[in-house]
């Protein structure tokens, strides 16, 4: 039952995204300034911010509203209530995401600068991971590295609306080698899903 809340949740994400970006000139969440820590959206407030006033309310830590999955017992702790990541292929060109085969290239002082992707940019909308649990809640693990491991089952909602509850290794490998939305191979012009 939890999972199908999760689930609904996405649809809710993705609701909030589509009025986002119909006020935006249908380009995604990008920061034009870096965040403290670099130019980090994918997790925590850094997206957040971007869609809470279509989600009604005020969303923080202790109001997560539908960024914090039921089941998730890590995220309120250590990722300010939010249990969903955004790939960070819609905020980073293609050839950007090309050059990037590490984690450590998602986050801090190094990262690259915001590119904020049109819509129409995505190639395969039903294959394109937009967001997803970063934790696999409904499927506990040992060793959790979230997007950063191939193991485990999450919630992942897709460019076209459709929320698929999949396991990692469902998932093609990303520029890093895992089974990351955020590296995908050509960004928002390549494919996470199917893994052939």
């Amino acid at each position: 039952m939890r999972r199908l809340k999760c689930a609904h949740n996405l649809k809710q994400i993705d609701v909030a995204m589509q009025v986002y970006l119909s006020s935006n000139e249908e380009i995604y969440p990008c920061a034009e300034d870096p965040l403290p820590s670099g130019y980090w959206l994918w997790m925590g407030r850094g997206w957040r911010d971007f869609v809470e006033p279509y989600l009604g309310g005020n969303i923080d830590a202790n109001n997560p509203s539908v960024l914090w999955c039921p089941q998730d017992r890590i995220s309120k702790a250590e990722y300010e209530s939010t249990s969903y990541a955004y790939s960070m292929a819609f905020y980073h060109s293609s050839e950007q995401i090309d050059s990037m085969s590490s984690p450590a290239d998602t986050y801090g002082s190094t990262s690259q600068p915001c590119v904020g992707q049109r819509s129409c940019g995505v190639a395969k909308p039903s294959g394109k991971v937009m967001v997803g649990e970063w934790l696999s809640n409904h499927s506990r693990i040992e060793q959790d590295n979230g997007w950063w491991c191939w193991n485990g089952k999450r919630n992942y909602l897709f460019v076209d609306g459709q929320v698929r509850f999949l396991k990692a290794d469902a998932i093609r490998p990303a520029r890093d080698g895992f089974a990351n939305p955020n590296l995908t191979i050509h960004g928002i012009k390549g494919i996470d899903w199917p893994s052939k």
